[in-house]
């Protein structure tokens, strides 16, 4: 599956995706545990992963995820969304 970070979440991940392999079975927690799990190094002054992942929301194929009891599929795209100002 492929994870597509963004805004905030981007910096401190220090990417703007990557590829996580999922067993069959897999949840969006356990996908977000295992991203998690991954030594980091974010950009100068951003936040840790961990604790930008904890407000962020999720699409997974364009569509809200709401439930991290959600199954996913090797070829699933999730996006990560940190809050976004408005104006």
């Amino acid at each position: 599956m492929t994870l597509r970070y963004y805004a905030a979440a981007q910096a401190a991940a220090g990417v703007d995706a990557e590829h996580l392999e999922v067993p069959d079975g897999a949840t969006l927690a356990d996908a977000l545990e295992a991203v998690r799990a991954v030594v980091r190094r974010p950009r100068d002054g951003a936040p840790q992963l961990a604790d930008v992942l904890r407000r962020c929301s999720f699409l997974v194929n364009e569509v809200a995820a709401k439930d991290p009891a959600r199954p996913l599929a090797a070829g699933d795209q999730v996006d990560v969304l940190p809050p976004f100002a408005g104006g």
